[in-house]
């Protein structure tokens, strides 16, 4: 055996479970109906809650934005990767928003791992819905905090938790707005409630939220909550907006 055959033997174990993921190869534009593999299929699986992944109007600025500065700005955005296009989404997502400021990042994964860590180190304590998902999930561990679930979508088992974990520098309450799987809405004004009880920061991850429960009623639930104490929002747009990018509001740092 060489020192790579391990990598077939955890593969074959992995197919053994039905733990080993297969790529589907779509060869459409998205929609309701695409081909995948050759077949035309009905699409139960993608984000493009609003249809908006392949609209005209998105489809003929994006053809613009290539004629005007190429398929990409070939740099990170710290050194010469920051387009005005960029800074023209961020103006306009922050209007939308009610925000003073607005980041976007290459996508909700990103914006997690970036925004968790900062906020929170290993001083400090993480209050995670059950359900959260995955990035959320890998964000907190990346940031060395420690790492309190509580039941899904119960402030009283949050306000539970926040009362008897003490001895922390800063607590941080994380949920997503809708949350993907089931499409239940997280009770944002209920947690902020509990959460400013005992000054503890609160994170929402709007990825599935945004637009999906009508624009104004979207906002509205993030701003009523945010109304009662600091907060820190990531609403991704990928999901509803059909296109690759992640914001994260009140970035100003």
């Amino acid at each position: 055996m060489t020192n790579w055959d391990f990598l077939s033997a955890e593969l074959a174990t992995l197919e053994r479970e039905g733990l080993l993921i297969h790529t589907r190869t779509v060869e459409s534009a998205q929609g309701a109906w695409i081909t995948v593999d050759g077949k035309r299929v009905l699409n139960l699986c993608a984000n493009n809650y609003l249809g908006l992944a392949n609209h005209p109007r998105l489809r003929e600025a994006a053809h613009a934005a290539i004629e005007r500065f190429g398929v990409g700005p070939a740099a990170v955005r710290s050194i010469v990767g920051t387009l005005s296009l960029h800074t023209e989404l961020e103006q306009k997502l922050s209007a939308f928003k009610g925000v003073e400021a607005t980041l976007t990042l290459q996508s909700g994964f990103n914006a997690n791992l970036a925004v968790i860590p900062v906020l929170v180190q290993e001083d400090d304590a993480i209050f995670s819905d059950e359900l959260n998902h995955a990035s959320i999930i890998d964000g907190c561990h990346l940031s060395r905090a420690q790492v309190i679930r509580y039941r899904h979508c119960d402030p009283d088992d949050l306000a539970a938790a926040l009362k008897r974990t003490l001895g922390v520098r800063r607590r941080l309450v994380i949920t997503d707005g809708v949350f993907s799987m089931d499409g239940e809405i997280a009770p944002l004004p209920q947690i902020v409630a509990v959460a400013a009880q005992h000054e503890a920061l609160v994170m929402v991850d709007d990825a599935h939220g945004e637009g999906v429960l009508g624009l104004e009623a979207a906002v509205l639930a993030i701003t009523l909550a945010c109304s009662a104490m600091s907060m820190s929002r990531l609403a991704l747009c990928p999901r509803p907006l059909g296109s690759s990018v992640a914001t994260s509001p009140d970035a100003r740092y």
